[in-house]
């Protein structure tokens, strides 16, 4: 008698731009709603669900009673936002087979193609939900139809919409090399992709795509999902949680073997290798996301694909995102090899940079390949809650724009919290979110505005260019000092500068301004103003009608040419370039 090998449940990673509706065709399969309980509408951590036959089956009103030996499918559903390329990696990496979702209208964007790039990296083997089919003008909606069933029922314009959109996706994926057309029309779906156009909102075209993909897993994937179920138990840390009467749990992929309790476990805490044993194992209900489930079904063992939630001594320094393994006799190679795997964490740090903390490794990976991209060094990044050490490590960064903590998604500890509070605090700036362009939004936004500051307060004590002309009729003293009316003819006069002719001679120095016979510290062009000038005498160093510029040093100069030259008018740079032209008839280089 042939005995049928044991088969694992196959992981199904599902990729894909934000946006474009991932989650909620996840939604629609497992019947739960995850999509409005994610920050920012965005799915942050990658999730698991399994999804038994017995429920395919019944979504499938067509799937024949063929014999079909996989249990069902685990689904991943990875962050959708192109922050997390690293998570999606990781995911695709973990995945046997993926779904690639795209917008039937808006087509390729920039993260299909990132998941496309990881999916062949990976060579794993995927299907292309074509979504929101429901949304072509014109379509009428037959809720849970097959695609082929409800398409037959839509009039010709939407017909003809439905194929040009699909042979735009077709065309798009043989240009980078993949063969593919509609499910339908697939013979061969080793060599050819299928793309199964569907609507998450009203569960059409949901049916062909389990059989897809349940097809592809059964016809070109048994030997793999054959392999090691029964071995010792291999998976991904997803998440550390405490939980009410058990502590700190662990939210597991296990990808690979089975996994009991009383099993001994390793995997990698945020300075070493922890070795424990299973307490106690909980299973999220079929259909329900193990991130959300509130209510979990207690096994003695769990085998290979499944998201389980273990209960364990000691688990509350293990990091999300490290490997699993249960020890069976090779604990030097497993421990190796869990070192060998956190050592290789993305993240490139700068000998200056902000200071970065995450609840997961691919959270911390993705933050700083985030910031990265946006030329933001990161001089520390570290997996866990942020403490007081983390402060005072933020605190002694030189640069006021670094001396900065960015909090994703990771608690603050009592006492940090308790010190940011107080409004006194200055030395370091803490910023917590739990979506990372908007955490690395609010940084740019705060370090923009702390520049503003920095340039308003350098360049107030900035001695400004200024052309001025003393008037007839308006020698108000002649001297002790001069008190003469004058009219600014360009750039922006400031009280206490000395003035030169236009030869190059020192006048004297201008100490206060009037305006209406109130004193004031600048005018613009245009304006006339009564000035005092100290070490002058209206009719010997200076007359009326003579033109007069500010004497600005040579640093000023530099300052204004290198650093504020866009922000002057077009008058104060004519001013500026006037004088500089006069100091270096005689000298060159001179503010260069």
């Amino acid at each position: 008698m042939v005995t049928t090998p044991k088969i694992r449940t196959p992981i199904v990673c599902v990729m894909g731009h934000v946006d474009h509706g991932k989650t909620s065709l996840l939604d629609r399969i497992r019947g739960s709603s995850v999509v409005s309980s994610e920050a920012g509408a965005i799915t942050q951590h990658i999730g698991a669900t399994v999804v038994p036959i017995e429920a395919i089956r019944q979504m499938s009103g067509t799937m024949e009673k063929a014999p079909i030996n996989i249990p069902g499918l685990l689904f991943i559903d990875t962050p959708g936002h192109h922050a997390f390329t690293t998570l999606r990696a990781r995911g695709g990496a973990l995945a046997d087979m993926a779904i690639l979702v795209v917008d039937i209208s808006q087509g390729f964007q920039p993260q299909t193609v990132e998941a496309l790039q990881i999916l062949r990296n990976c060579r794993t083997p995927f299907v292309i939900a074509a979504t929101k089919i429901d949304r072509i003008h014109g379509w009428r909606v037959n809720t849970n139809e097959s695609f082929l069933s409800t398409f037959s029922l839509q009039n010709d314009r939407v017909k003809t919409d439905i194929e040009n959109k699909t042979y735009e996706i077709v065309g798009k994926l043989s240009d980078f090399g993949f063969s593919a057309d509609r499910f339908d029309r697939v013979s061969d779906f080793q060599r050819n992709l299928a793309i199964v156009p569907v609507s998450a909102h009203t569960g059409e075209g949901i049916s062909d795509l389990l059989l897809v993909m349940i097809g592809l897993a059964q016809r070109y994937m048994g030997d793999a999902l054959a392999l090691s179920v029964e071995g010792p138990g291999a998976g991904t840390v997803l998440e550390v949680k405490e939980e009410r009467g058990l502590g700190p749990t662990l939210d597991v992929i296990l990808y690979d073997g089975t996994l009991s309790i009383g099993d001994e476990i390793m995997m990698a805490t945020q300075n070493a290798v922890l070795t424990t044993k299973v307490r106690s194992l909980l299973k999220p209900h079929p259909l329900k996301e193990i991130l959300i489930e509130d209510k979990f079904e207690r096994v003695k063992s769990v085998a290979a694909a499944a998201g389980i939630k273990v209960s364990a001594p000691n688990l509350e320094r293990v990091i999300a995102g490290s490997p699993l393994f249960v020890i069976r006799g090779n604990r030097e190679e497993l421990e190796e090899r869990i070192k060998k795997e956190m050592s290789e964490i993305h993240v490139t740090l700068a000998e200056e940079g902000v200071v970065i903390k995450a609840d997961t490794i691919g959270g911390l990976e993705a933050l700083c390949k985030e910031l990265d991209s946006k030329g933001i060094g990161v001089m520390r990044a570290e997996v866990g809650p942020v403490s007081r050490h983390d402060l005072i490590n933020t605190e002694t960064i030189k640069n006021p724009m670094y001396r900065v903590l960015l909090s994703f998604n990771t608690p603050l500890l009592p006492d940090v919290a308790e010190i940011i509070k107080d409004p006194l605090y200055t030395l370091a700036r803490v910023f917590e979110g739990q979506v990372i362009y908007q955490l690395i939004d609010q940084y740019v936004a705060w370090r923009d505005e702390q520049k503003r500051i920095a340039e308003r307060q350098q360049f107030e004590h900035i001695i400004m260019p200024a052309k001025i002309r003393l008037l007839p009729d308006c020698v108000f003293r002649q001297s002790n000092p001069a008190v003469v009316g004058v009219r600014v003819l360009g750039g922006k006069l400031k009280s206490d500068v000395d003035l030169i002719k236009l030869d190059g001679k020192k006048v004297g120095h201008l100490k206060t301004m009037q305006l209406r016979q109130e004193t004031i510290r600048e005018a613009e062009a245009g304006l006339e103003v009564a000035i005092s000038i100290e070490g002058a005498t209206i009719g010997r160093q200076v007359s009326v009608g003579d033109d007069l510029l500010i004497d600005v040093p040579e640093r000023h100069v530099k300052v204004l040419e290198r650093e504020m030259a866009k922000s002057l008018n077009v008058g104060t740079l004519e001013v500026l370039a006037e004088f500089t032209a006069l100091r270096r008839r005689s000298e060159p280089f001179w503010g260069k």
